[in-house]
């Protein structure tokens, strides 16, 4: 099947078993993505399993997990790849890709495809995490990545959002959408794929020159530490509460090395004690007050201003700074920042360089109890050769109409999918995750 013809809406797609020889093609792959659109328009969530049976669905959880535990914190991607043909120095200088947040939108993402150009040799990809939550295939697209993931290890980069955590999927759908689809199944699908997620780096290095992470920057260890206060349990009727953090602010910009030792494995990356750096760089957002400061809106992670974006450029030699985490509902309340209409804002442009926000997840959410929709674009970034550092953006509209199907989460209870955290909750996670 070529990559742009589309399904048969006739009869279904014959279920997909793991490859005899255990190695994915790109033709392994076409099918799985295009067996996915099928199912998604012709047959209900649950009959999934017919098409994708447990034993295929372990496979590839389990080899995707095994590449991305071996990973480091920080990845490097080298567009600069020696070729066999010309082994004496000669080299490809490859596209790269930057894509952000997805959020279970898989048709979407067949459309990013389609438009950017497939994973290859000489097309890298890095993904900047938010791959479950608020819509309704999450599952699908977390596979569909990871898959690309197994194939071409060395071209393909996942790495973590905050939303690949046990708490977040516990409340905005993905555990649900995984028990719904996969029934007595689903806790073992569900368990694999939360070992995925800790294993999912936290940032990349890009041509030198490059860093991307979901949400940002990161304190050093000696940052003063701040302890969030109870959230009142009372309900909310509309909009953020913010989180009062106790402390007097001293924190300092952390370094590559901290973040390279670092502790990532934790289902729920903890917003007190030592192990910061990965919840800041899932959590914390920018600013253009200047400073660093307790990001008090989200109760974890921090504010970085544009002082420290020229800080962190210019200490560590880099042009760009490409992050996600923040969509059309979250910056609707910010008067401070551009919308994200278009996919894409540039929230800092300093002297050695620009802190960008990229979001590829088109008419976003999927579900929206407001009358309102944002109707908002997703964008995605190409970088080239010879000068990675300088973005071409590329932004497109969601596929629509979307195939009918329920919420996995109670979406009108939720305006913006990160502000209401139980920190409660959450320690108790890392609690568990440390015993």
């Amino acid at each position: 099947m070529e990559p742009h013809e589309t399904p048969s809406q006739s009869s279904p797609a014959p279920p997909i078993s793991w490859p005899e020889d255990g190695i994915l093609t790109s033709d392994w792959i076409h099918k799985l993505s295009f067996s996915f659109d099928w199912y998604s328009k012709n047959r209900n969530p649950s009959e999934l399993p017919i098409l994708l049976p447990l034993p295929t669905i372990q496979r590839l959880l389990l080899s995707a997990s095994d590449i991305l535990h071996k990973e480091p914190n920080c990845v490097v991607v080298d567009p600069f790849v020696a070729t066999d043909e010309e082994p004496s120095g000669g080299c490809v200088k490859n596209d790269i890709v930057i894509v952000g947040d997805v959020h279970g939108q898989i048709h979407d993402v067949m459309r990013l495809f389609c438009e950017a150009g497939f994973p290859s040799e000489e097309r890298f990809f890095v993904f900047n995490g938010d791959y479950v939550d608020r819509g309704a295939w999450g599952l699908e697209t977390f596979l569909l990545l990871l898959a690309w993931k197994v194939y071409l290890p060395g071209r393909v980069f996942l790495l973590r959002g905050n939303h690949e955590s046990k708490y977040c999927t516990a409340v905005y759908g993905f555990e649900k959408e995984v028990m719904a689809k996969y029934g007595s199944q689903g806790p073992q699908v569900y368990r694999k794929c939360l070992r995925c997620f800790e294993g999912l780096p936290l940032a990349s290095l890009i041509a030198g020159c490059v860093y991307t992470a979901h949400g940002g920057l990161f304190r050093g260890a000696s940052s003063d530490f701040f302890l969030p206060s109870k959230r009142s349990r009372k309900k909310k009727k509309r909009g953020p509460t913010p989180v009062p953090i106790v402390g007097i602010n001293n924190m300092v910009l952390g370094s590559f090395e901290e973040l390279a030792k670092s502790r990532r494995t934790v289902l729920d990356p903890p917003y007190k004690g030592s192990n910061l750096i990965p919840g800041d760089i899932l959590w914390s957002d920018p600013s253009l007050e200047l400073g660093i400061s307790p990001n008090n809106e989200r109760g974890i992670g921090l504010l970085w201003g544009p002082d420290v974006t020229e800080e962190f450029l210019k200490k560590n030699n880099l042009k760009l700074i490409v992050r996600s985490h923040e969509g059309p509902d979250a910056r609707h309340k910010r008067n401070d920042l551009r919308d994200m209409q278009n996919g894409y804002t540039i929230d800092h442009e300093v002297e050695s360089g620009k802190l960008i926000t990229l979001f590829s997840a088109p008419d976003y959410p999927q579900f929206q109890a407001e009358g309102k929709r944002f109707k908002n674009r997703g964008a995605y970034i190409i970088l080239q050769s010879p000068d990675y550092s300088s973005p071409n953006f590329y932004s497109f509209e969601a596929d629509l109409p979307r195939p009918r199907v329920q919420a996995y989460y109670k979406y009108e209870e939720v305006l913006d999918s990160d502000e209401e955290l139980d920190f409660e909750l959450i320690n108790d996670n890392f609690a568990s995750d440390t015993n």
